[in-house]
């Protein structure tokens, strides 16, 4: 027999058992799934799983019968390629561990392992033939789908930072003509970007004309967080806003010293009520206290 009948062969034998003994399959290969051996109890209900099974294996047996190589890029195999993808962006954001996702394709093997013996018990070479390309297929497609699960992690950690960056920079206005942006935490290139960012546009739709940067939370200034915080300096100046940097601690101020770093005439003050103070001068107002009446 030729190598082209061989896999024709095995192809549609696959495909045919995959049809043949779903049920079988299915209800044995959930009923390991949900052994805990394969799942953390409670992640998923057992008809949802029973579902994503039988989809599974609908479109297994449509890409077998045509197919054994799994080239996800074919038409063939674009059922359980999508199929697959779907099921893992969901388990990724609902918690589920990169080794259970891909435990659902894994997991596929000791059911059909289980039938291939009983059907080809007596047909030694198929049955080794046909064991090795369902090993091959579920492999590739195990990959594949934390492939896919890594990828919608990333993208998900990806955002759920960009989102604690802009909650981290928040723009406050104090008075009218005047706003503050307390940092807390490292200054990083990113979250410059972001800071940056978040002060041009309120000062945009606020029209202020100063801006008060606080360093106060700011654990350490070096010489890349100073450059960054002048640059953030210098786009509000484009905007029409001085800034005025406060939060400046002996131990900040010595270590700019030490670093060389050149503030220029941007105005510096210890603490946010400083900066405020001359922030409400510079607008043309002064704090005046009240005299209590007897």
């Amino acid at each position: 027999m030729s190598e082209t009948s061989t896999t024709s062969t095995s192809a549609s034998r696959i495909s045919e058992i995959l049809r043949q003994q779903e049920q079988a399959i299915l209800s044995e290969w959930t009923k390991h799934q949900l052994s805990g051996s394969a799942l953390r109890p409670g992640l998923i209900k057992e008809s949802e799983l029973r579902e994503e099974c039988g989809q599974f294996l609908h479109a297994l047996a449509g890409a077998t019968r045509k197919d054994t190589e799994v080239n996800l890029d074919s038409s063939t195999w674009s059922p359980v390629r999508d199929l697959l993808a779907n099921l893992s962006r969901s388990r990724a954001r609902q918690g589920f561990t990169p080794g259970e996702t891909a435990t659902f394709v894994f997991s596929l093997k000791r059911p059909l392992f289980s039938v291939l013996r009983r059907e080809l018990g007596n047909e030694t070479g198929a049955l080794a033939e046909e064991m090795w390309t369902v090993a091959t297929v579920l492999d590739k497609l195990g990959l594949y789908t934390f492939e896919i699960f890594q990828k919608t992690r990333e993208e998900v950690i990806s955002r759920q930072q960009q989102e604690l960056l802009e909650l981290s920079t928040p723009v406050v206005k104090l008075w009218e003509g005047v706003l503050a942006l307390p940092l807390i935490g490292t200054l990083d290139s990113s979250r410059t970007q972001v800071v940056m960012e978040n002060l041009l546009e309120q000062i945009v739709n606020t029209g202020a004309s100063f801006a008060i940067i606080d360093i106060t939370g700011v654990p350490t200034v070096d010489t890349l967080v100073a450059q960054h915080l002048l640059k953030t300096v210098a786009a509000a100046r484009l905007m029409g806003a001085d800034c005025i940097i406060s939060g400046i601690r002996p131990q900040i101020a010595q270590t700019i010293v030490h670093l060389g770093v050149e503030f220029g005439n941007v105005i510096t003050k210890a603490s946010l009520a400083d900066a405020f103070a001359v922030a409400l001068e510079r607008s043309g107002m002064q704090i005046v206290q009240s005299q209590r009446h007897a």
